[in-house]
């Protein structure tokens, strides 16, 4: 049985195949089409994945698309008409409702087959069933409490619910017009950060910062008895505006969130290009900090309503790694999962397990532990590659290429680290990574200078030897997916400073031998010659998506100043 999967017409587009049950690949649209976030139909992502089957679409049993159009339909229409949105609004829902709910004719243009060629059964699956499904079916609990937050999905914002076994029970939600992440988006736009997706940057700003604003904050959101959250309208375009999306060229852009009340009783909006002031950071660290509290607000509420000491958390809000460290300490909750990819674009996972688990009622495979599903290269395929290109490189055995990548990481040397198949969601995770040493001073400067080119606020994520957690953080957990952040000893700042963020925090990713041996032996190499089990990781990439092909990785290594570029065991060097 084949289930593929997708996010279609939305940011983050994405696909997935299942065969009976087992992930076989998955990948988000952007790294095929190089265009951040890309929404649309993600025919590419799909290709790839039926490629990586070795089937056509003719031989997929079932189709899970992670959005259902008729769902609170009566509601989106009567709050449409009941605060009179602008026509010009109403038509882009329409018009992109239209497309969700006519995947068949999208699949058969693109394919070029007839509908009756098309076997598959259609399944249009509620976006925050997607979302909880997506954590819970891929995590290693028999029954666990779960929590889908984000912006909208279907016009929800916010589901609670049980999982247990292969059955997913819906508790509560939150619907429209109500959203933590539309309050978070709304006062990053206000912040000055206006892209589709810059939310992390508040994230990374707010401990430069005091939450200095958090009672002001709460006129704009407030936690209420019944363990759930409202928003004060007054200060939000959404409720009488709607939210205006635009999917110019696939390119994911949404209109401006705050209202003039918003900006009376708050402050003008920062301009995009104005410096940011102490006043900026102060704000980012106050919405963090409420967002937090709402977060374990809910937590605490679900804890009490299910008994249950394992949670799993999927949605928009669940990338906020800040929050996401805090929550064990913070809640009853024991155990915390959080999928490899809990935006948007997991959602075409959970839409094929809801449809496997869930309504065929077929029993759960393994749990999913790593976040490599995507593309992968082998070496006869990248010296294949290279010499087409005329570049001069070396082939090494694996010790080898560990002796010379931490001799040139040792040395100020700033690696692109290019192996095996690509991670699936937005963390580098060892496979399409930029590595640098994290005992400089002045390793964060040294990337931004020749790589990055980014905000100096935002930090580098440590990439640590499982079995040293312990020595290094105050709390000990697996945390493969980059998907928290933890305080790190006070002892073991001053030894990786260049991972070390502004409020000795790092958004650590533990690195297991047996789910990912080249990884490690680079990071165990490392550590034989300097007593130090941690890389600095970061994407690799140029203000643009993570790089997917050699040729990308070639072309980021071209036209940067990194040092040394490794596809697998070949490495290239600067002359």
């Amino acid at each position: 049985m084949y289930i593929l999967g997708i996010n279609a017409y939305h940011g983050d587009s994405s696909a997935c195949i299942y065969q009976n049950g087992t992930l076989i690949a998955a990948a988000e649209e952007e790294r095929f089409r190089r265009i951040k976030h890309w929404a649309g139909f993600p025919s590419q992502a799909i290709q790839f994945c039926l490629d990586e089957a070795g089937i056509r679409i003719t031989d997929v049993d079932h189709i899970a698309i992670s959005r259902d159009p008729k769902a609170n339909f009566s509601r989106k229409v009567f709050t449409a008409l009941k605060n009179r949105l602008s026509i010009s609004n109403m038509l882009n829902r329409v018009k992109n409702l239209k497309k969700a709910a006519s995947i068949t004719d999208e699949f058969c243009n693109h394919f070029n087959i007839e509908p009756q060629q098309l076997k598959a059964q259609i399944h249009n699956v509620e976006h925050h069933r997607s979302h909880l499904a997506s954590a819970f079916f891929a995590s290693p609990y028999s029954k666990a409490a779960l929590l889908s937050i984000d912006g909208f999905g279907d016009f929800t914002s916010t589901m609670t619910g049980i999982g247990n076994d292969n059955q997913i029970k819906v508790l509560e939600t939150v619907s429209y017009p109500h959203s933590i992440g539309v309050f978070y988006t709304t006062f990053t736009q206000w912040l000055g950060f206006p892209h589709y997706g810059d939310e992390y940057k508040v994230m990374g700003l707010a401990p430069y910062g005091k939450p200095k604003y958090v009672e002001k904050l709460r006129e704009a959101i407030k936690a209420t008895d019944n363990g759930l959250f409202e928003l004060n309208l007054k200060y939000f375009n959404h409720p009488t505006k709607g939210v205006n999306m635009v999917w110019e060229g696939g390119i994911p852009a949404m209109d401006s969130l705050f209202s003039d009340e918003l900006i009376k009783d708050f402050g003008p909006a920062r301009r995009s290009d104005e410096p940011l002031s102490q006043d900026h950071k102060d704000w980012a660290a106050s919405i963090q900090r409420i967002t937090e509290e709402i977060i374990f607000h809910l937590l605490k509420h679900l804890h009490t309503k299910t008994g249950l000491d394992s949670v799993c958390i999927a949605g928009g809000v669940a990338q906020n790694s800040v929050a996401n460290g805090k929550i064990l300490l913070n809640t009853p909750f024991k155990q915390l999962y959080i999928p490899p990819a809990g935006h948007d674009a997991g959602t075409c996972i959970g839409a094929s397990l809801w449809v496997y688990n869930h309504l065929l009622q077929q029993p759960r495979t393994e749990p999913m532990l790593h976040g490599y599903l995507g593309s992968q290269y082998n070496n006869e395929d990248i010296k294949e590659f290279l010499s087409d290109k005329n570049v001069k490189f070396e082939k090494l055995e694996n010790h080898e290429l560990f002796d010379r990548v931490t001799d040139c990481l040792i040395n100020a040397g700033v690696v692109g680290w290019f192996q095996g198949r690509a991670e699936f969601g937005p963390r580098a995770l060892g496979h399409r990574s930029i590595i640098a040493d994290p005992r400089r001073t002045d390793a964060k400067d040294i990337l931004n200078a020749k790589i990055k080119r980014r905000e100096s606020f935002r930090p580098f994520a440590p990439s640590i030897l499982k079995e040293h957690v312990e020595t290094y953080f105050e709390q000990t957990d697996n945390v493969p997916f980059m998907e928290k952040v933890f305080q790190i000893k006070e002892e073991r700042k001053v030894l990786i400073p260049a991972v070390t963020h502004v409020d000795g925090t790092g958004r650590l990713q533990t690195v297991d031998q047996h789910i990912e041996p080249k990884y490690y032996g680079l990071i165990n190499r490392f550590y034989e010659k300097t007593d130090v089990p941690v890389l600095l990781n970061t994407s690799f990439n140029e203000n643009e998506p993570i790089v997917n092909h050699p040729a990308h990785a070639l072309d980021c290594f071209l036209r940067t100043k990194m040092d040394m570029l490794v596809l697998e065991n070949y490495i290239i060097t600067r002359e």
